[in-house]
């Protein structure tokens, strides 16, 4: 299964590097289209070593009021289930994973510099479906809508900062855990 996941990781990597040069990330004024994809997974808070892993995809609308500072609503979807490889063989029997809808709005502060841009994304969000957390402290199972708190470091990259990667985090206080992607992005402008 995860060289399946690695394979379609490559495809969109590829894809996008191939589209690079018609694309724009928030280094401009204005606003944009995004669409993201990636390696999702989930971890609980505490320090063991329980994963799990799958699939992440998410789309943004991107109004940039400055070079340096924009709001993104999104829509995404993350689905992870338990990794073997990600995990301790002490702690087997435990698994952390998330199914879940996401929805929510987040604010960019990036450093307009051409070529690599760095950026830092905070916001809030509700997410849909279900989630577990299943530790030697926690045994959590919810269905349902919950708050996350998203946050996201990662850097934009080319002549005009048209392909992002980033590391994106969904917060989940309810349930001790959180999800996130390892994702790559690319963002087509609205009005040229």
């Amino acid at each position: 299964m995860s060289s399946k996941i690695y394979g379609y990781f490559f495809i969109a990597t590829t894809i996008l590097l191939l589209f690079s040069n018609i694309t724009n990330a928030q280094p401009k004024k204005g606003e944009f289209i995004q669409g993201s994809i990636g390696l999702g997974m989930s971890a609980p808070y505490e320090e063991y070593n329980i994963m799990g892993t799958g699939f992440y995809a998410q789309a943004e609308y991107v109004y940039a009021f400055k070079k340096w500072l924009g709001v993104r609503p999104y829509a995404g979807f993350i689905s992870t289930t338990p990794s073997e490889s990600g995990t301790d063989t002490n702690l087997s029997e435990y698994r952390v994973t998330s199914k879940a809808f996401l929805l929510g709005g987040k604010a960019r502060i990036c450093a307009p510099i051409p070529w690599v841009a760095p950026y830092f994304e905070l916001g809030i969000g509700l997410s849909a479906g279900s989630f577990e957390t299943y530790t030697p402290t926690d045994n959590i199972k919810e269905n349902g809508v919950l708050m996350h708190i998203p946050v996201t470091l990662g850097l934009a990259l080319g002549k005009d900062n048209g392909v992002e990667v980033a590391f994106t985090y969904y917060y989940h206080p309810t349930i001790n855990q959180f999800s996130g992607a390892a994702a790559i992005g690319l963002s087509f402008p609205i009005n040229r």
